[in-house]
């Protein structure tokens, strides 16, 4: 409804623009910088959100180099005005009022995001923003300057993209195929090996959900995968190949919720986190419909273990070397990797800090939890348990950012 309704205005700004002649913006002389200019100080919805949707339409049309060349145009024509924001900080300094401190953050908001903003209320207009924002990634390495523009598209996206906003939906065999397809394509975790694999993940020992945004209809941000089980998991693949047969039985003889895969879908909304309340919400969900699972944790990969043990290496222990020692040794490394090894005050491993960071305790470390060549180059092979008790993960939460302090369970500490 209200898409149709926001073509409906594009198009009538484009009758009053153009009166049925040749787009005059789409000739060669006007170019994108004088487009984008136009747009900011367009009063009218009509012609504003007509020029809008030129320019997403233009820059859609651009090649790679063009594209390129537009990210430093915004870069470099769209900062602040240089002496209105000295005068406006000098002015805050004198007398550091509400209504000075007002007129700054006016005048620091960059005319980027006021661009941004504008764009966005072309039809399709988000969409097309994540899509940009995902190709500006490209050239971030190589061009670090540019993160300015990119810090300007996560501060709006921060908004847009709130809790608020969105809504969880269980994923079950009966929703739209367009959207099983996506999650075969969006799984980042364990990869779903076809219509069969995503069915099993699905019966009636498993779970899925997923958030939604309405200015993204049957697309999915985030989906988490849960299989129900009786105590904790200790092995994905003892969980990717069970058998459907007695997934009811399972069902019901369950206690524990294990969360063993968490993928993000839009690279355009990268550093947004979604996880953190999806996590939660979905714990609320199964609390709710199946009474009889008390405990919630995930089965989680070591994604940063082996990477650091390559430049930290270990002293091992003495005596004679034997497949028993060098599990001894690899699971005394990981738990200090995850327990010690900090990155301003919190865990080193980006798994680790999420989770921890989320709440959760440090349950337990599995050696051989993932025995594929992903898991061994990974951790070689060794998972960790993060154990979400509703009861503390304010508390636990509150540890790890106010005192750095890792959560864990006596089994993980022996290890230390």
């Amino acid at each position: 409804m209200f898409e149709s309704m926001v073509t409906s205005i594009a198009d009538a700004g484009r009758e009053l623009l153009y009166g049925g002649r040749k787009p005059l913006l789409l000739q060669n002389k006007t170019t994108m910088l004088e487009l984008c200019h136009s747009l900011l100080g367009q009063k009218g919805e009509a012609l504003g959100t007509a020029l809008a949707r030129e320019v997403l339409d233009r820059y859609q049309g651009f090649s790679d180099e063009d594209k390129a060349y537009f990210f430093q145009t915004l870069k470099s024509k769209f900062e602040p005005d240089s002496e209105k924001l000295r005068d406006a900080i000098q002015t805050f300094l004198s007398d550091a009022s509400a209504e000075n401190r007002l007129k700054l953050e006016r005048v620091v908001e960059t005319p980027r995001q006021h661009l941004i903003r504008a764009l966005n209320m072309a039809p399709g207009g988000t969409v097309a923003l994540v899509q940009m924002r995902k190709e500006l990634q490209r050239w971030l390495n190589d061009d670090p300057s540019l993160k300015v523009v990119d810090a300007d598209f996560v501060h709006l996206f921060k908004s847009w993209f709130n809790r608020g906003f969105l809504h969880l939906e269980q994923i079950s065999w009966d929703t739209p195929a367009a959207v099983l397809e996506k999650l075969i394509a969006y799984e980042a975790v364990h990869a779903i090996t076809g219509w069969d694999d995503l069915r099993r993940r699905l019966e009636a020992d498993r779970r899925c959900y997923a958030f939604f945004h309405p200015a993204l209809p049957g697309d999915p941000l985030i989906f988490v995968e849960v299989a129900l089980t009786k105590g904790l998991a200790s092995s994905v693949q003892t969980l990717l190949q069970d058998e459907a047969e007695g997934a009811t039985e399972r069902q019901n003889q369950a206690d524990t919720a294990i969360f063993y895969s968490i993928s993000n879908c839009q690279e355009g909304l990268k550093g947004i986190s979604f996880g953190n309340f999806l996590i939660k919400q979905v714990a609320a969900e199964l609390k709710s419909e199946l009474p009889h699972i008390k405990t919630f944790s995930t089965l989680s990969p070591v994604p940063g273990f082996n990477q650091w043990r390559k430049s930290n290496p270990v002293d091992k222990e003495t005596g004679e070397p034997s497949d028993d020692a060098e599990r001894k040794v690899l699971m005394k490394q990981c738990a200090h990797y995850l327990c010690k090894e900090k990155r301003r005050e919190l865990p080193l491993d980006p798994v680790a800090r999420f989770h921890l960071g989320n709440g959760a305790r440090l349950e337990r470390i599995n050696w051989m939890g993932d025995t594929s060549k992903r898991g061994k180059a990974q951790s070689e092979g060794i998972m960790v348990n993060y154990l979400y008790d509703l009861r503390s993960i304010e508390a636990n939460h509150e540890a790890l950012w106010r005192e750095g302090k890792v959560v864990m369970s006596r089994e993980v500490k022996s290890y230390l």
